[in-house]
């Protein structure tokens, strides 16, 4: 882990196997020198340096705090930058443990794993199948630890399309040049190495470069041009680092006409017109892996690109890596310079500083892996050393950014209610990262110990939609009190499963409390409302607009994780909705716009009308069309000659009687209160915050509006 520009080996929670995933013990680690060294002086600059550095998030910053406010501001940037950060992206290890859906390996296959989401430097590693090959029985797992870096070679070379008798220059022959040259002669090119360290120059040579250049070349120009009777290379490969813009014009000046150019590399990219257009050159950017590289669907889903279609994707790129091994055409063992164990990382880290490297490849051994120390890694980190209280021990699962900036702070100013007892994620270094920043007693990665924990006393669940409903059953079965982020629950099976928990209750013993993360009722805005309407004599007409804004439809939201945005938000206003009627919906009626583009959707772009029991009607309009300029959220309210408005719970005026405007700098959506009536409600055992059943109506009208946006869509 990186903390304030130092790295620490420190105890934290093992990752839990899910859908898709293998579970992973590491025997090997690669050091990314340039990567990590970056991340390394990024992790010990301040506030004012990386502000300095990317002023647009300074921008964004300012944007953030007039939208949301200082507070919640300031806890997003200390989620962000307040915490370690792991590191590392190249591993190879044996599988411990198999996920569902997942095919193609075993317990005890020994693979290797690629990705920065998720092969650090750990004992310990949760890896999506698409970034796992098994390791083949010829070679050692100390090699194929390298296989993230061979992948990007790989990727660069293809992004080339060499063909037989080309003569190509690498710049650059660091780790990744290196592996480019040796990929380059096993494809029957001629190779010009390219550096300004002999050593390095000299290292190429010995593995099968043809030529090298010179590190105190003054004409670099003249120099291809020698080797090449005078026509230039037929490409060029970048994989250097440096900020100076004369290593791409350089690159463009070694080519031939009709060349191509491949950057790996970082680079300046400040481009001369005249370097490219009189050869009318073709420059090309290598995206790391391969094909699936930050794409979604391939990486964490595991959907792969068919092999016709896409011959090459980061999978198959990170296979044919270790089959190369494996033949001998690519040498690796010179390539390393030092193995450390993995508890001297500071010691391999100083030694890339020093920058005296013939290769700046350097491996981490985590060796065979222990019994005690697997069961220890799975087992809960205690942190801080605080001493629980009579407080309510909560435990938080799901460290999302809503988690991380609104409900993790709340908990701790309301520290008379509650102690923050377990931080739960699936990536063990996001507990323990968030439990030493809200002083927690615990981090974990395993729900069902949580649930076990006879200590815990109540739960709220900040995951992804698709699990609320499975997960807060599995709470309230186990005893613990839930408050459980919107939506309840995603299919009316869940639902059901909730309520027929509740119907099945012994009077004789209080049930746990339920509550759904509907907190626009406990709004200060909402409570005015709610106090001038009781006194109504007639129904109301209700209506509320979401100018929600656009989501693209591969965000998480509007997959089956999320469940789309009618159940994922427009909950709230149903609950809204029930909340000032309080009476029983008796019809509802939904139609959705059909988008002449994809780029709109039908299911974000709706109309809802429902009619109440007490003959109130209201009207929901939630789009995702709309300016950004415009208020997100606007309500209407007429009744007895009088009409309410608010918008963005930031100002409430009320019509045909004296009221003074009410206002804040900040819109406040009743989070904070929501969380105390929570606490309070469980300590002093009073009435629920919000009564089951206006949970379920809620959630089933959420259901219904589901199934007639989708029949709306099947009818045209």
């Amino acid at each position: 882990m990186l903390r304030e520009g130092k790295s620490v080996v420190c105890d934290v929670p093992a990752p839990v196997v899910g859908a898709g995933t293998i579970l992973v013990d590491v025997e090997f680690s690669c050091i990314s020198a340039g990567t990590e060294m970056m991340g390394l002086k990024s992790s010990g600059q301040s506030l004012l340096q990386k502000a300095l550095d990317q002023p647009k998030h300074v921008k964004k910053g300012i944007e953030m705090i007039s939208r949301q406010g200082l507070s919640y501001t300031r806890n997003f940037i200390n989620s962000k930058i307040g915490v370690d950060s792991p590191v590392g992206y190249s591993v190879a290890g044996t599988v411990r443990e198999v996920g569902p859906a997942v095919r193609g390996f075993s317990v005890g296959d020994r693979v290797a794993c690629a990705g920065a989401q998720c092969a650090f430097h750990s004992q310990v590693v949760n890896v999506p199948a698409n970034l796992a090959v098994v390791v083949p029985k010829d070679l050692s797992v100390k090699y194929a630890s390298t296989v993230a870096l061979g992948a990007i070679a790989l990727q660069g070379v293809r992004r080339l399309k060499p063909t037989l008798g080309e003569t190509f220059a690498v710049i650059g022959l660091g780790i990744l040049g290196q592996l480019t040259c040796q990929m380059l002669v096993a494809n029957g090119c001629t190779v010009i190495g390219c550096d300004i360290k002999q050593d390095r120059l000299e290292l190429a040579k010995a593995l099968g470069t043809q030529f090298t250049m010179p590190a105190d070349e003054q004409k670099p120009i003249e120099f291809v041009q020698r080797l090449t009777d005078g026509y230039g290379v037929d490409g060029v490969i970048i994989t250097a680092a440096a900020q100076s813009n004369d290593i791409i014009a350089t690159a463009f000046q070694m080519c031939r006409k009709k060349g191509r150019v491949v950057l790996v590399g970082d680079v300046g990219l400040e481009l001369n017109r005249h370097d490219i257009y009189e050869k009318e050159l073709d420059f090309f950017i290598s995206t790391s892996y391969g094909p699936g590289r930050y794409d979604t669907n391939y990486e964490e889903k595991g959907q792969d690109y068919p092999l016709p279609w896409v011959r090459w994707t980061e999978n198959r790129n990170m296979r044919e890596y270790l089959r190369l091994l494996v033949n001998g055409q690519i040498q690796i063992e010179s390539l390393i310079s030092k193995v450390f164990d993995f508890t001297k990382i500071d010691e391999a880290y100083h030694l890339i500083e020093q920058d005296e490297l013939k290769s700046p490849l350097l491996l981490l051994e985590f060796g065979p892996q222990k019994s005690e120390r697997r069961e220890r890694l799975l087992s809960s980190v205690v942190l801080n050393g605080i001493k629980p209280s009579a407080r309510l021990n909560i435990a938080v699962v799901g460290m999302g950014e809503f988690a991380r900036t609104v409900h993790l702070p709340n908990i701790k100013a309301l520290s008379e209610h509650f102690q923050l007892h377990t931080v739960v994620s699936r990536r063990g270094h996001d507990a323990v990262n968030m439990a030493r920043l809200h002083n927690a007693l615990h981090s974990s990665s395993d729900y069902e110990a949580v649930l076990q924990d006879k200590e815990i006393h109540c739960i709220l669940l900040a995951t992804r939609h698709n699990v609320h409903g499975s997960m807060a059953l599995a709470a309230l079965q186990a005893g613990k009190h839930v408050l459980v982020e919107k939506p309840l629950a995603l299919t009316t099976t869940e639902l059901n499963a909730i309520t027929e928990f509740y119907a099945g209750e012994n009077n004789d013993t209080p049930a746990p409390l339920l509550l759904t993360g509907f907190n626009r009722r406990f709004s200060p805005y909402m409570q005015v409302v709610k106090k001038h309407i009781t006194a109504r004599k007639n129904p109301m007409l209700i209506n509320y607009r979401m100018n929600a804004g656009y989501i693209s439809k591969d965000h998480w939201v509007q997959t089956e994780e999320g469940g789309g945005r009618n159940r994922g938000e427009a909950c709230h206003i149903y609950d809204l909705f029930t909340f000032l009627t309080e009476s029983q919906v008796v019809s509802i009626d939904a139609k959705s716009i059909q988008p002449q583009m994809d780029y709109y959707l039908s299911n974000d772009n709706f109309n809802v009308h429902m009619s109440f029991a007490d003959g109130s009607v209201a009207t929901l309009t939630y789009t995702a069309m709309g300016d950004s300029s415009w208020p997100k959220e606007h309500m209407e309210i007429f009744y007895d000659g009088k009409v309410i408005t608010m918008t963005d719970y930031l100002t409430l005026e009320i019509h045909g009687m004296h009221f003074n405007k009410m206002r804040s700098k900040h819109a406040d959506k009743g989070h904070a209160e929501e969380v105390r009536l929570f606490g309070e409600s469980i300590k002093k055992r009073q009435e629920w915050p919000i009564p089951l059943w206006q949970q379920v109506q809620a959630t089933e009208i959420a259901l219904t509006v589901e199934e007639l946006l989708r029949n709306n869509m099947n009818e045209v």
